[in-house]
């Protein structure tokens, strides 16, 4: 599924200035022509060595997981345990991230392959593959970094820009986001299934919520039960004390799955340097060329080796996936040039670092927003105890004025009594 320009909105009363001031509307559509050639040469050239990309990942994937599960089902030492989890691990880093999240896009439907489509893959992952699809594909990509619009951007539930109010709640928001990082597949399959826009709307689920919410517990009870009941239950039937090395086995690959994937996803949406948009700032019908632009804008790369790249999924290219989420993932690193060279020659900041450095700058950006502008910028070390004090002040009176406020709504609630 390709993304599209943003859908219609009312007219603004005068015309805004484009998200980069110093393009000419001429610029921006110069732009985008020469990224849709860009994009036109994959397409042309795709064929046998892409698909044979594709499979042999697969079917190292798969070599990857058996091998964890005869060594955690034959060896008892805890030496063959480390290995085995280890590779479990890769296995389901690899199947979510290179295969699962990139067949899912429609990235190797070419291939006319019913076992690899879109339409029939099935993914070790908590979020059923067509709400993933919709929440990820038609919404994320074509909103992308666009504040309450794009759950990419602060996963819905933090502070990710300057114009968005501070309240005292955001202080949360770095433990919010180590948690996340945790449990990373099921906070997806909530936001695929949009939990929190139902929870928001107050005045509970409807049908198609409901339908939604179904579905992904059905889901989400079905990985429960592979790996925690099944495969544990198969070992330990063999193997003594198999079945608790198999659930801690599981327990730990999910756990490093998730924290790896969010760590990537977070490269590429929010580091320091990426811009964020609001909806009302952007033209009234986005342009090819304006929608290529938000996404140079909205995005970063991880630099790296091949290693980096596979282990990503190649969104290490995440640049390049926003601006072409349907070209086959192997084919990233070989159009990455040619877009940094257009970057360059129209004056925009290619936002690329290695992982560490970018892991930083994003964590660095989510515990910055956490706090009022400014603090934590303003606090070094001769200062720190009188910044806690201020801070403590402006947290009080902030609750004090929530309070006052909702006081103030129940009393227009009440009926007059005269």
């Amino acid at each position: 599924m390709t993304a599209q320009p943003v859908a219609a909105r009312p007219a603004p009363a005068q015309s805004r200035p484009p998200v980069a001031c110093h393009l000419s509307a001429e610029d921006v559509e110069a732009l985008g022509r020469e990224l849709d050639a860009i994009r036109q040469r994959v397409l042309d050239s795709r064929g046998a060595r892409d698909a044979a990309y594709i499979r042999r990942v697969i079917a190292t994937q798969r070599a990857l997981e058996l091998g964890s599960r005869v060594v955690l089902l034959a060896g008892s030492r805890r030496s063959a345990w480390w290995l085995g989890t280890v590779s479990l691990s890769l296995a389901k880093i690899l199947e979510n991230m290179e295969i699962g999240h990139n067949v899912l896009h429609g990235q190797w439907d070419w291939m006319r392959d019913p076992k690899i489509h879109s339409t029939t893959w099935t993914w070790d992952h908590a979020s059923p593959p067509d709400q993933w699809q919709r929440a990820h594909n038609e919404v994320h990509h074509r909103f992308t970094n666009i504040v309450g619009h794009d759950n990419d951007l602060g996963y819905g539930v933090m502070r990710v820009t300057e114009e968005q109010e501070w309240k005292p709640i955001h202080l949360t928001q770095p433990l919010l986001n180590a948690l996340m990082a945790c449990v990373f597949e099921w906070s997806i399959a909530m936001y695929d299934a949009d939990l929190g826009d139902s929870i928001d709307d107050k005045r509970g689920l409807s049908p198609e919520a409901r339908g939604r919410l179904r579905r992904t517990l059905r889901r989400a009870g079905e990985q429960v039960a592979k790996d925690y009941l099944v495969h544990p239950v198969v070992v330990g039937a063999v193997s003594r004390g198999g079945f608790g090395r198999t659930v801690a086995a599981n327990a730990v690959a999910n756990l490093v799955r998730n924290v790896w994937s969010h760590s990537v996803i977070m490269c590429g949406h929010f580091p320091e340097g990426v811009e964020t948009f609001e909806l009302d700032e952007l033209d009234i019908d986005e342009s090819r060329g304006e929608w290529y632009l938000r996404q140079m804008l909205g995005s970063a790369d991880i630099s790296g080796s091949r290693a980096m790249h596979l282990m990503t999924g190649n969104l290490s290219h995440q640049i390049e996936h926003h601006l072409f989420p349907d070209l086959p993932s192997n084919r990233y690193a070989e159009v990455a040039p040619q877009v940094r060279e257009v970057f360059e020659r129209y004056g925009l900041d290619y936002c690329a670092r290695p992982f560490v450095p970018q892991v930083a700058s994003a964590w660095h950006r989510v515990l910055r927003l956490s706090f009022p502008d400014g603090w934590l910028e303003e606090t070094h070390r001769g200062n720190v105890v009188p910044q806690v004090r201020a801070l403590a002040r402006r947290v009080r009176t902030e609750r004090r004025a929530a309070k006052a406020a909702k006081a103030r709504g129940r009393l227009k609630a009440v009926p007059d009594a005269t």
